[in-house]
């Protein structure tokens, strides 16, 4: 079963990076040792989308990758 939007936000902040507001749903995610940002779509309570979640699980891997060289 897919996450929720909100589910992916909390994850993100968990993890370190920092929201910023876009435009309409969308939320912009940066995080120092991100290089690039993640861009969240959609209101709280929808399913995110499949590509969503991979790129949310890829960021916060790299961001815990670059956090254990150091």
């Amino acid at each position: 079963m897919s996450k929720k939007v909100r589910e992916l936000k909390a994850m993100l902040s968990k993890a370190g990076f920092i929201e910023f507001s876009g435009k309409g749903s969308h939320t912009k995610w940066l995080h120092p040792l991100f290089l690039g940002r993640i861009t969240i779509s959609g209101k709280n309570s929808n399913d995110a989308k499949p590509y969503q979640e991979k790129e949310v699980m890829d960021a916060i891997k790299q961001v815990k990758d670059k956090e254990a060289e150091e």
